[in-house]
């Protein structure tokens, strides 16, 4: 099928109740394909106040909350009016995009109708683990992740390492590169606001720290409190700007002159990122990094866990800092340098931002439909007429 247009069913475990970089990547990947002429039809779980508007055709599946995490949904399996609704739209292929019970019935159900199955992987939902005193569940959440991604026709992989470490896993080719993109006009340098950072009550001359992202102790909140924490206690006026919600709020509130945005979209969210001047990222549980892309973006200098989603996208001493030392100590110390050499601080921004065009949404699309057609091709070409 190189030309005609395609019908996708998309299987998302948080397709937009709560906006997350996941399913962001997943909605852009959706409208593009929607104006390229394909149809896509997503089952997910839904609640009563999405977080946006939804791309393609959301069919909503049964779910209950999650008891320790409860703003997430699970849905417990395929009932049977989904399959018929799945049967219906007769797609030529399956994409899974996460690696739980609603993701392992939808393969099951591709493989008894012989459909072609992707696979993305958007979280290292291992690592979740340790943040949560069950380290040693790890074993046991490594094989299932495993089996999920084996069952795949192919494996859609943010960074080009993560590409590699799947084919590793599933010991043949098929895994392609789907990266990310960034709004360079919307995340741009041009939205810092000295009048925004005021109506705060933060002083031009103070740092404004960023965090970026969900309030959850696998983001590694605790380490960027107490990396601020000490900043202001060797001297410097640090205010910490906390743009997100989630239920770990309570953990950051100790922080003194802490600015707490919640959610932000669009033009605002874009003003509060460029207004900060340097941001901290200790997390390390991202395939991708979003957040380290739209901060980049805004020309900020970005000190971030050196994860493999944080090597491929900072160049260390150049276009950002990779902390090699995980430490609320390593994360200051890194921050410190920049404090005390604006000039440096202002150059690693400059050079952050001409980084950040290398990555366009379109471009990540396209890779992602071709994979598509290449896996359509590559499963008809095994099977008999």
């Amino acid at each position: 099928m190189p030309d005609r247009p395609l019908r996708l069913a998309l299987f998302s475990g948080n397709y937009n109740y709560l906006k997350e970089g996941a399913n962001q990547a997943l909605n852009r990947l959706v409208g593009y394909l929607g104006r390229q002429g394909h149809q896509v039809r997503v089952y997910s779980p839904v609640t009563d106040t999405p977080a946006f508007e939804p791309e393609g055709t959301l069919v909503p599946v049964p779910s209950v909350a999650l008891p320790v995490r409860s703003e997430f949904r699970l849905s417990l399996g395929l009932p049977r009016a989904i399959r018929a609704d799945i049967d219906r739209f007769a797609p030529h292929l399956i994409h899974v995009s996460t690696p739980d019970i609603l993701g392992g019935r939808a393969e099951t159900f591709a493989e008894r109708r012989r459909l072609p199955i992707i696979a993305s992987l958007h979280t290292r939902f291992e690592t979740y683990l340790e943040h949560y005193g069950l380290g040693w569940l790890r074993p046991l959440a490594e094989a299932h992740l495993a089996r999920f991604y084996r069952r795949a026709d192919c494996v859609l992989a943010p960074t080009a390492g993560l590409v590699d470490e799947m084919k590793r896993l599933r010991g043949d080719s098929h895994a392609a590169l789907w990266s990310r993109g960034v709004d360079r006009d919307l995340f741009s340098p041009a939205r810092r606001d000295l009048g925004w950072r005021r109506s705060l009550r933060v002083p031009d001359d103070a740092i404004v720290a960023l965090f970026l992202g969900r309030l959850v102790v696998e983001k590694g909140i605790d380490i960027f409190v107490e990396a601020v924490r000490l900043l202001q206690e060797r001297g410097h006026d640090v205010r910490a700007l906390i743009v997100g919600g989630g239920p770990a709020r309570d953990r950051m509130a100790s922080l003194r002159n802490a600015v707490f945005t919640g959610h932000l979209q669009g033009e605002e969210l874009a003003c509060a990122i460029a207004s900060a001047d340097l941001m901290i990222n200790p997390s390390v549980t991202e395939a991708f990094g979003n957040v380290v892309l739209e901060a980049m973006a805004s020309g900020l200098p970005v000190i971030s866990a050196a994860a493999p989603s944080a090597r491929s996208l900072i160049e260390d001493g150049r276009t950002g800092l990779l902390c090699r030392t995980p430490t609320p100590a390593g994360y200051a110390d890194a921050a410190e340098r920049l404090i005390k050499a604006p000039h440096r601080r202002l150059s690693i921004g400059e050079a952050a931002r001409a980084a950040s065009a290398a990555y366009r949404w379109d471009a990540a699309s396209e890779a992602a439909e071709a994979a598509y057609r290449e896996t359509l091709a590559r499963v008809a070409a095994r099977r008999p007429s």
